[in-house]
């Protein structure tokens, strides 16, 4: 999902933030400290959330907050990663040579 497009519980982040900072408060605790609240916001849109058909309630939000894995959460970074175009390759192939 583009970064710029809203999602349907956007209209919910400012209610569910305290959850979210709660949420990454735990991912400190294990060591994830610089996970961002952009970053796990995208998380729950672009994977938990993805394909939801009607609208759920605040609190299942919340609930969908607090249940999230940190070994989910950086299995979805790491394939998103791999998603990503190579910067050896194409166009970044072609940056890269400029800079040298």
């Amino acid at each position: 999902m583009n970064q710029t497009q809203t999602h349907m519980y956007d209209k919910f982040r400012e209610t569910v933030r305290p959850f979210l900072k709660s949420k990454l408060e735990e991912f400190e605790l294990y060591g994830y400290d610089r996970v961002t609240e952009e970053e796990l916001w995208g998380f729950l849109k672009n994977k938990t959330w993805k394909k939801e058909k009607e609208e759920k309630r605040l609190y299942q939000l919340v609930g969908d907050i607090l249940s999230v894995k940190v070994g989910d959460y950086m299995n979805y970074v790491t394939v998103e990663a791999f998603k990503a175009p190579s910067w050896f390759e194409g166009e970044g192939k072609d940056a890269l040579n400029n800079l040298i």
